[in-house]
């Protein structure tokens, strides 16, 4: 009987370090896309925060949010990193309906968010702050997302994660 238990056991410990192992690596590669993502696109991030004031950590934290570091499909086929609803062509083209906006590219993606956001009534209030805090804020309590307090904490946590 005892025989029996520790085989159990041992078989039980296999798969948990197995299971940790897989958990493990699956981490190190999100945080490794999400790596990928940040190099490739701060810099842009970086620009249009001069132009629009809009602290770029917090145009990075939304996109990477918004696109799971680029790996979604609306960033993929569409070009679309902040979930900005509006015409495609995926229907012809791919057989997929979506209510998302197609863009030409990742940068008309980034300058449509920032130009939307600079149409709302908290921007002028907020244009040029670095405090990443009330911007989130102010965006989730403008109705940007449709769960704000889940969407806040994931926006703040990458912020603070990647020391965006």
């Amino acid at each position: 009987m005892k025989r029996k238990n520790i085989r159990t056991i041992r078989s039980n410990a296999t798969k948990v370090l197995i299971m940790t192992l897989f958990l493990f690596g699956w981490h190190l590669s999100e945080s490794y896309a999400q790596s990928d993502y940040i190099e490739e696109h701060l810099p842009l991030a970086d620009s249009l925060s001069k132009v629009y004031g809009i602290p770029s950590s917090v145009i990075m934290g939304i996109a990477i949010v918004e696109t799971g570091a680029g790996e979604s499909r609306n960033s993929k086929l569409l070009n679309n990193h902040f979930g900005i609803v509006g015409s495609n062509n995926l229907r012809q083209t791919h057989g997929v309906r979506t209510r998302y906006k197609q863009f030409s590219d990742v940068r008309e993606s980034f300058d449509a968010f920032c130009s939307m956001v600079a149409r709302k009534y908290y921007y002028a209030r907020l244009k040029g702050s670095e405090d990443v805090e009330k911007w989130v804020e102010a965006m989730a309590s403008a109705g940007y997302s449709t769960k704000p307090t889940v969407w806040k904490k994931r926006i703040m946590t990458i912020i603070s994660r990647y020391d965006l």
